[in-house]
């Protein structure tokens, strides 16, 4: 059963009522087909009315669902010959960020991206995606990598932001997020990102400083959560969906002002509730990308990359 959301109660009890119909006609004699398919209906049409007109705080509550796919799944269902590695050569391993050389049909590539777990102990393990300086640092790592033997890399950003602590802060939390985007901009090789659900802050900057940002239909990114911009403005987290309408944080919004380059559609209801064909169509969307990057020469990629950036908001 999917996890709903507050404003999907009227969906969640209709879809309660057809799973009831359902019982009652595989326990008796009884055919009430014709029933349960009308109230299908009827659900699906209320499903696609409620995520046709989602708020930006609603899509910020989907890009949160515990159910999303994460790095862990995109691995799985979408890239082949996935080798894992780990470190950063100087502290630790940071379980925030993972990564690796992957395949992606016929291509090499290195995939990197945030994990936030999805259970208790792997929610703590991967410290719910928020990584620390050693977890910047080994994106570096493997950026350099990827980019020393030519081949593409492709992250996926799906974080609240960077963790905070005063550990972090400590092992110059700034600095590794600063060394990570510059780390970006200077690759000689094609780099897509894409915002798989939430994308919080220089957190999510540090891997999305790419030549073609893709944003999933139902994710948002911005430099600070709904909750901390109204902490700041109003002085309560309550103003949450008002700051969320006003940060304009949504796919819709981030292409018309250029900050991303292709909204990547889910399937109705979002992509927890078909995990594998959200998988698929990002997957569609990343080798459209590259395709498109792949004749370009080392030093155009730099430019293509810059020029990108610095036309943001000009």
């Amino acid at each position: 059963m999917v996890s709903f959301l507050e404003f999907e109660k009227p969906i969640a009890e209709l879809e309660a009522r057809i799973v009831e119909l359902r019982a009652t006609a595989s326990a008796g004699d009884i055919n009430i087909d014709g029933e349960i398919a009308t109230l299908e209906q009827r659900a699906n049409k209320m499903l696609g009315d409620t995520y046709a007109k989602l708020t930006p705080w609603q899509k910020t509550q989907v890009a949160r669902h515990a159910e999303r796919p994460h790095f862990k799944d995109y691995v799985a269902g979408l890239f082949d010959n996935f080798m894992p590695l780990a470190g950063d050569r100087a502290f630790s391993d940071d379980q925030a960020i993972l990564g690796g050389f992957a395949t992606l049909g016929d291509r090499r590539l290195m995939v990197i991206g945030h994990e936030k777990g999805d259970d208790t102990a792997s929610r703590v393990r991967h410290n719910f995606g928020m990584a620390k300086p050693e977890g910047y640092r080994k994106a570096i790592r493997l950026m350099e990598l990827a980019d020393r033997f030519g081949l593409p890399v492709v992250t996926l950003v799906d974080t609240s932001g960077a963790f905070p602590g005063v550990q972090a802060e400590e092992r110059g939390q700034a600095e590794a997020i600063a060394r990570s985007t510059e780390a970006c901009l200077k690759l000689g090789v094609p780099m897509v990102a894409a915002v798989v659900g939430e994308g919080g802050s220089g957190g999510a900057i540090a891997l999305a400083a790419a030549n073609r940002v893709l944003m999933f239909e139902h994710a948002v990114y911005s430099v600070i959560s709904p909750e901390g911009c109204a902490s700041i403005l109003w002085r309560t987290g309550a103003k949450a969906s008002e700051a969320a309408t006003a940060m304009q944080v949504t796919a819709q919004h981030l292409k018309a002002l250029g900050v991303i380059d292709r909204i990547v559609p889910e399937p109705m209801g979002g992509a927890h509730r078909d995990p594998v064909q959200a998988i698929a169509n990002l997957g569609t969307a990343i080798e459209v990308e590259l395709d498109a990057l792949s004749n370009m020469d080392a030093d155009a990629l730099r430019i293509d990359r810059a020029n990108k950036f610095l036309a943001i908001g000009a």
